[in-house]
């Protein structure tokens, strides 16, 4: 591997599920070493986005899984977050049910100080049983 700056370093998606899941031998090592560099390792939300789908869709891991991973990676104390707060607020109502792409935005949304429309009645009726507020769309009627 190249040698690394000193500043911080921006993970891909790749490099967290090579951490999490540590299924190849020749990338985990160097995964670790970046999740690890001393500079920091900054991880965007998009990347977690993206993480969580492939633990599910590809690893077929469970939410309760998802969520320790999830949670161990940000807890580290070199990783930097875009926007933490808003991660918090996903990751608890992703461990409550929601659909965390669902969460990221609703909590997204909130940040911004707007109204959340949706016309995905589930992520409304998860968003409700949590005490947060997302906007069913409803078709009028004829």
């Amino acid at each position: 591997m190249a040698e690394l700056s000193s500043g911080p370093v921006a993970l891909d998606t790749s490099v967290l599920v090579r951490c999490i899941v540590a299924d190849d031998p020749r990338l985990t090592p160097l995964a670790a070493r970046l999740l690890d560099h001393p500079g920091g390792a900054f991880i965007a939300r998009s990347v977690l986005l993206e993480t969580e789908w492939v633990l599910r869709a590809a690893y077929r891991l469970s939410r309760a899984a998802i969520h320790r991973s999830l949670m161990a990676v940000c807890g580290l104390p070199q990783v930097r977050l875009e926007q933490p707060e808003q991660l918090a607020q996903a990751l608890g109502d992703f461990a409550a049910g929601m659909d965390f792409a669902d969460a990221l935005h609703l909590a997204t949304a909130e940040a911004a100080s707007a109204e959340f429309h949706t016309f995905d009645a589930r992520c409304a009726r998860a968003a409700a049983k949590r005490g947060r507020r997302a906007r069913l769309i409803e078709a009028p009627t004829r």
